[in-house]
């Protein structure tokens, strides 16, 4: 019994440990981007050695698309939050177009993260199929949200995949042109641009 308390205390130090690393990384790769971030780098925040972050991670790569999946996990954890307050599709996606696109200045630290990941994902095979995963995962969010729209009878039956589909890609699009301060797109047009697609597509 003492022998399985002991492991169990040493895995969730082992877990403590990971996700401060992963805290740190993502901190360090959104403040210098990608390719000035190095694995000392952040050992050197954590107070851990270079050693150990490898024996965690494996490689550099490899911590790019796990700090993104860190951080990413504190943007689903609010954003189904919101969605349990509201009822209305039409609101639900309101609310997944604010979280996505907001205005200037509140440009969230994780678009740096997606910037150089799907920088990193264009050359190398091990970081696409980590970026097509964490795509399918927003694309599951849309899904699941539209398709509850169709049950409760809010909207006619479309295919809801399809839709999924057209609209994290026209949201990744516009979150490129807000967070490079395009003059024209900025966070109020690109989700005004959204959401005025979403309700053609969707016959709201």
């Amino acid at each position: 019994m003492a022998g399985k308390q002991q492991a169990e205390q040493g895995e969730a130090v082992a877990d403590v440990r990971r996700d401060q690393m992963l805290a740190a990384a993502a901190q360090l790769i959104a403040e210098r981007g990608f390719s000035d971030t190095r694995i000392a780098d952040v050992a050197a925040r954590v107070g851990a050695s270079p050693a150990l972050v490898i024996y965690y991670f494996g490689t550099k790569d490899s911590l790019l698309t796990e700090a993104l999946r860190f951080s990413e996990r504190a943007f689903y954890v609010n954003v189904e939050a919101l969605l349990a307050e509201t009822t209305s599709l039409s609101a639900r996606l309101d609310t997944l177009a604010t979280w996505v696109l907001p205005d200037k200045g509140e440009v969230p630290e994780d678009w740096g993260l997606w910037f150089d990941l799907w920088a990193q994902a264009f050359r190398h095979p091990e970081v696409k199929k980590d970026r097509a995963a964490l795509d399918e995962q927003w694309r599951d969010l849309i899904t699941r949200v539209v398709q509850a729209g169709v049950d409760e009878g809010e909207i006619a039956t479309v295919d809801v995949a399809h839709f999924a589909q057209v609209w994290a890609a026209l949201l990744d699009g516009l979150v490129v042109q807000v967070a490079l301060d395009d003059p024209v797109v900025d966070g109020e047009r690109a989700r005004r641009l959204a959401l005025d697609v979403a309700h053609r597509e969707l016959g709201l």
